[in-house]
């Protein structure tokens, strides 16, 4: 279902990142975007906005009078068109994407690692100089300790993954073997 809501959020976050751009306001749109993205995650306002019986106008009536005066009209607009159209719950997601394009943009590209094994100060060193080699921009690493991929490490970098563990080739073989 995440896949879903990704694909659903992608053309409000592209759309949110071409206004900023334009106005040259991708840091504000940024903070909004993610204390948007908080207050809708409130366990409160959530009960709300997946309840079909309340109308948009109140949900955005709720977010104004949590966030206040702190929006900008371009992200006040963005608000009112999620709210017409049922999708405030997208905020987490678009906040999301918004900021994988913000990174993007200046040249910084963000890449999780999930590994079956601890991966200690050198191995991160050596994985962001292969990465920044194979993707051509500077690297983030996040790294996580999964045990339930038994071996090896899945890479992702936006909508590029790379499985290269133990429970991926386990999967792909029982797939294949039709099991």
């Amino acid at each position: 279902m995440a896949g879903d809501s990704t694909t659903i959020a992608r053309p409000y976050a592209e759309a949110a990142f071409e206004v900023a751009t334009e106005h040259k306001a991708l840091e504000s749109w940024s903070d909004a975007l993610g204390d948007l993205a908080a207050i809708v995650t409130d366990p409160l306002l959530a009960e709300q906005i997946g309840n079909p019986n309340v109308p948009g106008e109140t949900l955005r009536e709720l977010i104004f009078g949590v966030v206040g005066d702190g929006l900008s009209k371009e992200v006040q607009a963005l608000v009112w068109l999620l709210a017409e159209n049922k999708r405030l719950i997208l905020l987490p997601d678009i906040s999301r994407l918004f900021d994988q394009m913000k990174t993007a943009a200046e040249g910084l590209r963000h890449i999780q690692i999930r590994s079956a094994f601890p991966v200690d100060d050198t191995e991160q060193t050596e994985l962001a100089t292969t990465l920044k080699a194979h993707f051509g921009s500077e690297i983030e690493l996040s790294v996580e300790t999964d045990a339930d991929l038994i071996g090896g490490i899945i890479i992702r970098a936006g909508d590029v993954v790379i499985d290269g563990s133990v429970r991926g080739k386990l999967d792909q073989l029982s797939n294949e073997l039709q099991f």
